[in-house]
């Protein structure tokens, strides 16, 4: 029983002032959390009694499903990580140190190296496999911008699997039980979510989804169509563009556009003086970034913006994206800022990237490469060529489903989970092989698969909370039910203790208020913001031999007698 008397517990009224989100909000106020540092929470006992609430239901999931559990450290040495190329892959990101005598340690983002180095030091035969093995352990990860709370930490409670198998029709079959299992955890967790393609990112791998709990104030932008359920993440969104027959369109016309640095400019430009019915979205805006070093050039129609962060997760391996500045310019003075086009991109010196409604044929006006100039009818495959197709553009609402053409919705969300077919790239990299029926040697192939166990924390809070505070889902809140005893009299608070006990003994998790010094106004406060799913009030009607009992989720509120309390109490939950 948790006696709020002697509870480490203290509610603020005011919000911390670097609150972002109601999550972060709510839980410094309820008592849940506290900030050491930027993206670094300690966990109070309410808060980490909710954590272990989470990570009871998500180990519960994933031992139900025939996956075992083992436990890595967090510091780790740097040998693995070379051998994956991780080491440097993950560039800042990753928390490096030495020890004393100069060796070098990571503190651990995620742990392919050590399961993959656990099996191979264990198991040598496909009779072995297949297995799926899991941990819940605390990861690091430099963040440059920790916002959110504990949605975007540099330390948090991540829980994570890999599954192990000779063939790739093992690897479906252990992603696919990974997935059910995913399901049945967010459910349970009470949790709205949606499944949608992704990217595998620096994790590496093919198949990708993403476990998304909707909520406006997430960093995550997902499309879905309404009309066949095609779901993605938007650097994964797909598009589809038709090439176009470029036979019966004239040739390539420089034309003058003095002081037109801009897709505005431009347009204004050629509206005044070469026909009219021009817009943004006839002109190609070329984009130049810095790729680890090397100069390239980014097409996109110029009505829309390149979204960097697409970009690099449609370019594997690029550890490094960052927008032209001045100093490149001056190192490059052939490129003429705002007037750079396609046409000469290999005598620029530059890689010629294109999104992919860069169709073959379709015609465009663009820089000339000399200052003042523009170039019409600039033909994709005629005038210049593609090095690489790559998804870059902002993607919009409106634009059209890769699978149906029916115009998506786009909505914000929390990742709260992610899940990976990793094939063969950590086994073949740290030599994980198995003897087959033959016995012959074959690279194992992997799944990864993580739930972020301390974010559930805030996701679960951001699409539960009201106006009056947090309201948690029964099976993860600190308490089913919080009793509050008020009045002067010995009377409330011993009925409220008998009761809580009386609950306690039928299973139930109880939270008493028996402070005598609050007011009844403070602890009604500090229950609704503290967020458990019943809140019962022993007070003034006792005298009649009632006691109160309201739903935090709906606010509905009746009376029960005394003698029938627990019993109605406890119908109200599971």
């Amino acid at each position: 029983m948790l006696k709020m008397s002697t509870l480490f517990l203290r509610t603020l009224r005011d919000d911390p002032a670097d609150a972002e989100v109601a999550s972060h909000r709510l839980l410094v106020r309820a008592g849940y959390v506290r900030r050491v540092a930027a993206g670094i929470y300690s966990w109070l006992p309410l808060g980490y009694i909710t954590l272990r609430n989470i990570e009871r239901v998500v180990r519960a999931e994933m031992d139900a499903a025939g996956f075992q559990e083992v436990h890595f450290p967090a510091l780790l040495p740097r040998e693995a990580y070379e051998q994956s190329n991780r080491w440097t892959e993950y560039g800042p990101d990753l928390f490096r140190l030495k020890d004393r005598k100069g060796g070098d340690y990571l503190l651990a983002p995620t742990h392919e190296e050590m399961f993959t180095l656990m099996v191979k030091s264990e198991y040598s035969s496909y009779k072995d496999l297949p297995l799926s093995i899991y941990q819940i352990q605390t990861k690091y990860r430099d963040e440059p911008r920790p916002r959110s709370g504990i949605i975007r930490g540099r330390e948090f409670l991540m829980k994570d699997s890999y599954s192990f198998d000779l063939t790739d029709e093992g690897l479906e079959a252990s992603y696919n039980a990974h997935r059910a299992a995913y399901i049945k955890t967010f459910d349970r967790l009470g949790m709205k979510y949606n499944i949608v393609s992704a990217m595998s990112g620096a994790m590496g791998g093919s198949r990708s989804e993403e476990f998304l709990a909707p909520c406006a104030t997430g960093e995550d932008t997902y499309v879905l169509c309404e009309k066949c359920g095609y779901a993605a993440n938007v650097e994964a969104m797909q598009t589809v563009v038709a090439s176009v027959d470029e036979s019966a369109i004239e040739a390539m016309q420089i034309i003058d556009t003095p002081n037109t640095p801009t897709i505005d400019s431009l347009v204004e430009v050629l509206n005044a003086n070469y026909g009219g019915g021009f817009s943004a979205s006839d002109t190609l805006k070329n984009v130049l970034l810095v790729a680890d070093g090397k100069n390239i050039s980014v097409l996109v129609p110029g009505d829309r913006e390149v979204d960097l962060k697409r970009l690099q997760a449609n370019m594997p391996g690029v550890l490094e994206l960052r927008l032209f500045e001045d100093a490149d310019f001056a190192k490059n003075p052939k490129l003429v800022k705002g007037y750079v086009g396609p046409q000469d991109a290999q005598t620029l010196g530059l890689a010629l990237y294109a999104d992919p409604r860069i169709a073959l044929g379709t015609s465009w006006v663009t820089g000339a490469n000399k200052s003042g100039q523009h170039a019409l009818r600039v033909v994709n495959g005629r005038d210049f060529k593609v090095d690489t197709y790559v998804e870059s553009a902002e993607v919009r609402q409106g634009d059209a489903c890769p699978q149906c053409s029916t115009p998506v919705v786009i909505d914000r969300a929390i990742e709260i989970g992610h899940i990976f077919q990793l094939g063969r790239k950590y086994a073949q990299a740290l030599g994980l092989t198995v003897l087959d029926r033959d016995g012959k040697p074959q690279v194992v192939t992997m799944g990864s698969y993580g739930i972020g166990v301390s974010r559930a924390v805030a996701a679960i809070a951001e699409q539960t909370h009201d106006d009056l505070g947090l309201c948690w889902p029964e099976e993860i809140a600190p308490a089913q039910i919080h009793i509050v005893a008020t009045g002067k009299e010995d009377l409330p608070f011993d009925t409220a203790l008998k009761l809580a006990e009386e609950l306690e003994k039928m299973g139930k998790r109880v939270m008493l208020d028996d402070r005598r010094d609050a007011s009844p106004g403070v602890k009604f406060k500090d229950a609704e913001l503290i967020g458990n799913p019943i809140i019962v009030v022993v007070g003034k009607s006792l005298a009649e031999g009632m006691i109160e009992i309201r739903v935090r989720k709906t606010g509905e509120r009746s009376e029960s007698l005394l003698a029938d309390a627990a019993q109605s109490i406890s119908n109200l939950l599971m």
